[in-house]
This record gives C-alpha cells, sequence and structure tokens, in this order.
C-alpha cells in the first residue's frame, strides 16, 4: 500500500504529471533514479533487482534448438523467465567450460544427479534401490 501512495506522489511531482500505471511499469528505471536518502526509508529498495525475463535471458545466449526459448517470446508467454540460481548456474559453466547451452544444462543436470545419488542414465546408486519387479 505504502508502495501505491509513493508512486502516486512521485506521480503529481512531476510535470507534467505521469500517470501511476506509467511510472509501475517504468519502475525499474526509476529506482536506480532514487535518492539515497529516500531509499534508506523504503529498506525493499535497497535490495530490489528486478528479475530476468524471457527476452534478457535469450539475448544472454541462453537459447538453443532444443530449448528454443525465442518460441515462449513469440508466443507471448508471460512467465517471468527460467529460474534465477539455475541460470546463474548454467551461465557459470558456458563461461568456465566453454561450452554451448545444452552442454551446459547437460553438465548442471548431471551435477544434480550426482548430488541427488542417481547416474547419468536416470538409475539410482543406492544399492537398495528397486529398479525392477
Amino acid at each position: 500500500m505504502l508502495f501505491f501512495l509513493s508512486v502516486l506522489a512521485l506521480s503529481a511531482l512531476l510535470d507534467p504529471p505521469i500517470s501511476p500505471p506509467v511510472v509501475f511499469r517504468y519502475r525499474v528505471a526509476l529506482i536506480s533514479h532514487v535518492p539515497g536518502p529516500i531509499k534508506t526509508l523504503f529498506p525493499s529498495l535497497a535490495h530490489y533487482a528486478p528479475l530476468s525475463t524471457f527476452e534478457a535471458q535469450a539475448n544472454a545466449g541462453l537459447n538453443s534448438h532444443n530449448f528454443d526459448i525465442e518460441a515462449n517470446i513469440r508466443d507471448g508467454d508471460s512467465r517471468a523467465g527460467l529460474d534465477e540460481r539455475g541460470t546463474q548456474e548454467v551461465l557459470e559453466i558456458m563461461r568456465r567450460e566453454g561450452v554451448n547451452f545444452d552442454e551446459a544444462r547437460l553438465i548442471r543436470q548431471n551435477q544434480i544427479f550426482r548430488a541427488n545419488g542417481i547416474d547419468p542414465s536416470g538409475m539410482p546408486l543406492d544399492a537398495k534401490a528397486i529398479t525392477r519387479l
């Protein structure tokens, strides 16, 4: 509620006045111009980081024939984008290993499998696991 009141107050101070929906739409760009003393009054503004979108992730190279983010963009997908932590891990693998997006996803998935006791084929490594009846 306080956020919306501050947006309304900000729009009233601007000349010419800007409607609150316009301020809300461009809040990411506007927050960077808010002075430091005002940001300290709103602790949530200090730690605000926008979620990446499919478009930003496609521009970062997180796209391939097998994993087509651009199709989601064309179809007007309203989701925020890929998992932030997973995105950062894949980008780090791509940078460190010098591999493409698909290979980095496979490396990350195999790391997750290994951490959970699963071999790359998907079979459990636990000797007590029942895999056939």
